[in-house]
């Protein structure tokens, strides 16, 4: 069975740009290359990837842009772009050049105004988006569900992808609020979901399998097997467990699904939203 990892990063360390990696993250604080993550996905059957910014500037899309031209495993790339540009039309003529160029994706969780992709001039780039068939990945925590379900309603043809199944606190136990504001997102179907990043919103040292459960079966019912993706968010990930233990969670979930649910999650879903070439 094919299996395509829909969200992962790279980058060069660097304190002063990298500075969301704190004192708790240390085994965070170094270089993350394809050169490390080529030989985990072979030991884990990964067929291969799509990389993802973690920086929001224009020089980390090419940044990615040039790993993936020298690496052929590097199926799809979601990069930066300021939205808010009065050029943005301008300078998607140019980006849409680059085949590997998927999607943007803003760092909407760190917005201090919650509701800031619901400023008209952020709104406008989205529609700009839509122009040139660039997806848009949302990444946000729970409290701006809401703000999403909104913004994705403005824009029916747009294609969009939740990262992270919205970040609940699942060490919180904050499952009920999260899920009546995720099933509400999920009625829209442009929107897809990245069953990624749950371990690192679990206790790092201490989570169990039967804590991420309930919030998987609330992803799945509420999305359906059509549009949930696969994603290990690693190196990220690595601050709670290994790459290997992130793809057991959902090899374990998925196991009495049907083999068209499966290969819809691992691979099919991620290649036709991101029209990878594989």
């Amino acid at each position: 069975m094919v299996k395509i990892d829909a969200h992962q990063h790279f980058w060069i360390y660097d304190n002063e740009q990298h500075s969301w990696i704190g004192d708790d993250m240390v085994v965070l604080k170094r270089d993350f290359l394809p050169e490390q993550l080529a030989p985990v996905l072979k030991a884990c059957d990964i067929a291969g990837c799509v990389a993802v910014q973690a920086d929001q500037t224009a020089e980390e899309t090419d940044f990615l842009l040039k790993l993936a031209d020298q690496h052929s495993f590097i199926k799809g790339i979601v990069g930066w772009v300021d939205l808010q540009a009065d050029d943005i039309a301008d300078q998607l003529e140019v980006l849409k050049l680059h085949p590997k160029l998927k999607g943007f994706r803003h760092i909407l969780q760190s917005e201090t105004d919650r509701a800031f992709m619901l400023r008209p001039a952020f709104a406008s780039g989205i529609a700009a988006l839509g122009k040139h068939d660039f997806t848009f990945d949302i990444l946000i925590y729970a409290d701006q569900l809401g703000y999403a379900a909104e913004l994705v309603r403005k824009f029916p043809g747009q294609r969009f992808v939740l990262n992270h199944i919205g970040k609940p606190s699942i060490k919180g136990a904050g499952i009920r609020v999260w899920e009546k504001d995720l099933r509400q997102l999920a009625l829209c179907e442009n929107v897809y979901c990245k069953v990624s990043g749950l371990i690192t919103e679990a206790e790092w040292s201490d989570w169990r399998y039967s804590d991420l459960v309930p919030y998987l079966d609330v992803v799945f019912n509420a999305f359906g097997a059509q549009r949930l993706m696969f994603g290990s968010d690693w190196p990220v990930s690595l601050l709670a467990g290994n790459y290997g233990e992130v793809v057991d969670v959902l090899e374990t979930y998925l196991r009495d699904f049907s083999t068209l649910e499966r290969e819809s999650v691992w691979a099919a879903n991620a290649t036709r939203f991101y029209n990878l070439s594989l």
